[in-house]
């Protein structure tokens, strides 16, 4: 009798990778999560995918950062790094790339930033992001996400790789990226926090509901084969809409914050973990999300097959 089911094959585990070895760096704020060397990458991603999950997705963590973010579409960054170790030793395991050059650049903003006034240059950004997408593509990984906002880099994608022959590798957009305070842990762990102002220049405003669809609407117009909707918790009327109006495949993202609460209440003993984390991931899939993107990916498969 039950109307919505839910599966460990809808999940995808994000993971945070840095250069190093045998490294294994707690977030303080997400409790269970890690920055990752490679070689920890590889364990983590397989250790989800024998628990049924089959897709990671992907966010790097330079050395060293700069004004252009050189070290998102360098061939031998860390994100293409990784991606060549997890496709050589689990072939069979999706692998999706954010894109964006926040981790990157020295003031930690989405784009390139106009040395006199501080203003997020849009168009100049979107010839860096296909570049670091067709960086990404040409090193294996099977989707890219562009999580930047910046108008049309969707578009911008999709033209760089079909020139290069990448037709048929899909791009998950974040359509409806809402400038949230969910976000706080990923800042920590992708240490990417802005050095000045904040993103809400080209992040959504959250009270804002038609704008979305008509993000939504221009990113399908560009080329997206996936429309996400981040955060997910707050925002499944977003994700409700987002389907029953496009029919889209539709990605939900838990973010940091979702996740660090239950965790955090989970911890003082006043709910219980398993049951909420299945719950939430539930709604969002009653919401219409057919891809759920959580930091509880592998628990939840496990939890998912022992029932």
């Amino acid at each position: 009798m039950r109307e919505t089911q839910l599966a460990a094959s809808q999940l995808v585990l994000p993971l945070f990778v840095r250069g190093g070895r045998k490294l294994r760096r707690p977030i303080a704020s997400m409790p269970g999560v890690f920055q990752l060397s490679p070689d920890e990458l590889l364990l983590e991603a397989t250790s989800a995918h024998e628990a049924g999950v089959p897709a990671v997705l992907l966010f790097g963590i330079p050395e060293t950062k700069d004004a252009k973010a050189s070290g998102a579409y360098a061939a031998n960054g860390i994100v293409q790094t990784s991606v060549r170790l997890l496709k050589k030793h689990l072939p069979q395991l999706l692998v999706i790339t954010d894109v964006c050059l926040c981790e990157y650049t020295q003031h930690g903003h989405c784009g390139i930033v106009q040395p006199a006034g501080a203003r997020i240059l849009n168009d100049p950004t979107l010839k860096l992001l296909a570049r670091t997408a067709a960086s990404h593509v040409e090193a294996g990984a099977d989707m890219v996400a562009p999580s930047d906002m910046m108008d049309g880099r969707v578009g911008a994608i999709r033209q760089g790789l079909d020139r290069l022959g990448f037709t048929e590798t899909p791009i998950m957009s974040y359509a409806a990226k809402f400038a949230s305070a969910f976000y706080g842990p990923f800042r920590e762990a992708a240490e990417s926090a802005p050095k000045f102002g904040d993103r809400r220049t080209y992040q959504m405003d959250p009270a804002n509901a038609q704008e979305a669809m008509r993000e939504v609407a221009m990113d399908i117009q560009e080329g997206a084969d996936i429309i996400m909707v981040k955060p997910a918790l707050a925002y499944l009327d977003i994700v409700q809409r987002v389907k029953q109006e496009f029919g889209y495949p539709t990605a939900a993202y838990s973010v940091s914050a979702e996740y660090s609460m239950i965790k955090a209440a989970a911890a003082n003993g006043w709910i219980d973990e398993r049951a909420l984390t299945i719950e939430c991931l539930l709604a969002m899939r009653r919401a219409g999300a057919d891809i759920l993107i959580t930091y509880a990916a592998t628990s939840a498969a496990r939890w998912l097959n022992e029932r």
